[in-house]
């Protein structure tokens, strides 16, 4: 029994040293490590806030843009929105942004937060919330040369999208 406890005694050390050490020795003599060392941790990416709007006429339907040729992500239709600058909250981007884009006035009492995105693409992290807007003044006009398009809720699955937008199109079904 003594022979027992002293083996055990021994492990539980063994384990408390690979612990501290970090490492632990398999049966075939390779190293494990317990747990990565910083430098094998991932570089923090730039995270980058981006407000998007799900626009939504009196028939039910989104608009969609799709991003011109020469943008990253070309030809993928996208809900229009854009990067929220320094000091600007999302609802002032989106206001901005609608206005830049089609020719649109949103008032911000008219922006529902629905949703947000969280997706990590290789050279940033985008975290991307989602409103929805039923009401605005002015005709919804591509001031960019942008293509538009009005989609059936059931129908926003057939346009690719960039894999930010694609886990919004459930939330988006679900209320519409």
């Amino acid at each position: 029994m003594a022979t027992i406890a002293r083996r055990a005694q021994s492990l539980y050390c063994a384990i408390g040293l690979a612990k501290r050490r970090n490492r632990w020795t398999l049966p075939s003599g390779a190293i494990k490590r317990l747990r990565p060392t910083s430098a094998e941790m991932a570089v923090p990416l730039k995270v980058v806030l981006v407000a998007a709007c799900a626009l939504v006429d009196a028939d039910g339907r989104v608009l969609l843009a799709q991003r011109p040729a020469g943008k990253s992500m070309a030809g993928l239709w996208e809900f229009p929105g854009g990067k929220v600058e320094p000091g600007e909250r999302p609802e002032q981007s989106l206001i901005r942004e609608l206005a830049e884009e089609l020719g649109i006035a949103v008032k911000e009492a008219c922006l529902a937060p629905l949703t947000f995105a969280s997706h990590s693409y290789p050279d940033f992290h985008l975290l991307m919330p989602l409103y929805v807007c039923r009401r605005w003044e002015g005709v919804v006009t591509a001031q960019e040369g942008q293509a538009l398009a009005w989609v059936r809720p059931n129908r926003l699955k057939d346009y690719e999208m960039p894999p930010a937008d694609v886990p919004l199109i459930s939330h988006l079904m679900s209320l519409l």
